[in-house]
């Protein structure tokens, strides 16, 4: 059952607002206890399921050892370790001390989560920790709804301690797209930012959908610079019954898995237009800049194609990136524009998908999807890039708020399929909008939605991978305000990119003048 949004907040809301009022603990604080409930719950139910099998092969004085658990997905949860128990104490029982023990006794039966949950239950009152379970106790919660908490955590309670930027929660349509268009069947998958691990989450849920193991399939690479939602993603990853190897690092200064050309998919939702990195961190001894930055470093201020970058250094011959990206960086000029070539011209760039607006919880960005494929070289595809216009492909969720709904991400995945030559899936019901827009004949170019251009046509457009530039509009349509907005504010992060490669030549050549004047 998909999560209830409006629920679910309310749910958080108040929980929230007793940890608040009740407590002196901030919201950057109080998440990560909160969290480590919520996993509970969710690992009390996985729990039951795999329970309830292993005991029709379990008889008499047989029991199943943690083990036998860890093998069917499922954290072993010792009797004083579940929710339901701690949620069933009397009034009279120090909570805080039975949550400790708890969190304590899970750790040692699941070495996994050594240093993921939380001690410091302690510092939380009894009767707002009995309220938070209270709270907590319906909630059903699937793929990487631990996320969408943090999200609401972070974003909207602790926004007097935290910046925001452009590192924001990835919602759960958007990532279900990605992983829709990469296909990841089997292999290494990798996540330079990976967050609160919902890329890795609904890759194994792509691969349960296609009748496969997960555990067998995938193999789980991360990179989290925040321990604490390191942390989180480790949960993640344990409450839906998967393992990998997530570590604390800094994806533009380290390297922990020897990434380049290891792996079969990458998956990202990097910080969008980052300033200030520190450049001399990024050659190696000999002075060359390091193999990972594979469209070399722009001289503007700004991270978003080291990004890309290194995702297209850490694919294989065959691997497949699908990664979101702001939207300037599809017309960004000068270095970057050079950056943009180079990438076309490895023939990799494979599909290029523009989102509406609204399609994040706490920020109205449109976002472009830019999706990889080395494995396309020597195919017919190979001189091609799909662009995909899906600004008015959404569900309004709320007034503010936008998500894709499951036909619609089988319908845009279909289009990528069409155009490889695949078979359509058809489960979710988009085999209406298919026959309507395509019949029988397979791909063709729809004015307004779909576009194949060949490497010459991109250059044309100054190597632009905005898909506007080459989709159009749909007959008898016109550019609407909308529009209009989404354009002019990538112009606006444009200009921001171009002032900032202003100010730094203006001291370049300040400091030049200086000292030939000297």
């Amino acid at each position: 059952m998909s999560v209830d949004l409006q629920d679910l907040s309310r749910r958080l809301f108040k929980t929230a607002g007793q940890l608040w009022t009740n407590t002196a603990l901030r919201p950057d604080q109080y998440a990560q206890p909160v969290l480590a409930l919520i996993a509970l719950r969710q690992m009390e139910a996985r729990f039951d399921l795999v329970h309830a099998d292993l005991s029709k092969s379990f008889t008499g004085r047989l029991k199943p050892t943690p083990q036998d658990y860890h093998g069917h997905g499922a954290i072993f949860l010792p009797d004083h370790a579940r929710f339901s128990h701690l949620l069933g104490l009397p009034e009279t029982e120090n909570l805080a001390e039975a949550l400790n023990a708890a969190m304590e006794a899970i750790t040692e039966h699941n070495p996994d989560l050594a240093g993921v949950l939380p001690r410091g239950y302690g510092a939380l009152p009894n009767s707002v920790l009995r309220e938070v379970l209270r709270l907590l106790a319906p909630l059903k919660i699937e793929g990487d709804a631990y996320g969408l908490i943090f999200e609401y955590f972070m974003g909207e309670f602790a926004s007097a301690f935290m910046q925001k930027g452009g590192e924001y929660f990835t919602p759960s349509s958007i990532v279900k797209l990605i992983v829709e268009v990469i296909e990841p069947y089997h292999g290494k998958i990798f996540d330079p930012a990976c967050g609160s691990g919902g890329m890795f989450v609904h890759s194994a849920e792509f691969v349960k959908r296609h009748h496969k193991n997960p555990s067998r399939e995938i193999s789980i690479y991360g990179a989290e610079k925040m321990e604490d939602t390191q942390k989180l993603c480790r949960l993640n990853l344990a409450v839906h019954g998967l393992s990998g190897d997530v570590r604390v690092a800094n994806s533009y200064y380290e390297d922990p898995h020897g990434m380049v050309g290891a792996f079969d998919f990458v998956m990202a939702n990097p910080p969008f237009n980052q300033s200030e990195v520190d450049r001399s961190r990024l050659v190696n001894d000999a002075g060359h800049v390091e193999a990972r930055f594979s469209l070399g470093v722009p001289t503007v201020n700004n991270a978003n194609y080291l990004w890309i970058g290194l995702f297209a250094a850490a694919l294989n011959d065959k691997g497949r990136a699908g990664f979101v990206m702001a939207n300037s960086a599809s017309d960004a000029g000068g270095s970057e524009r050079e950056a943009r070539r180079k990438l076309i011209e490895t023939g990799a760039v494979d599909v290029i998908v523009s989102t509406s607006p609204n399609m994040f919880f706490t920020v109205t960005l449109p976002v472009t999807l830019w999706f990889l494929d080395k494995g396309k070289k020597g195919t017919p595809r190979a001189d091609e890039v799909l662009f995909i216009d899906a600004r008015h492909i959404f569900r309004q969720v709320s007034r503010a708020s936008r998500d894709f709904t499951p036909d619609q991400i089988e319908f845009i995945g279909n289009i990528v399929r069409l155009w490889r030559g695949q078979e359509e899936e058809l489960a979710a019901g988009s085999g209406p909008a298919m026959t309507a827009t395509f019949g029988d004949d397979g791909y063709r170019d729809v004015p307004g939605l779909c576009k194949v251009a060949t490497r010459a046509e991109i250059a044309t457009q100054d190597w632009s991978l905005n898909p506007g530039r080459y989709v159009g509009v749909a007959p008898g349509e016109q550019v609407d305000d909308e529009d209009f907005r989404e354009r002019l504010e990538a112009l606006q992060e444009e200009l921001e990119g171009l002032n900032a490669e202003a100010a730094r030549l203006q001291d370049v050549i300040a400091a030049n003048v200086a000292e030939v004047l000297a």
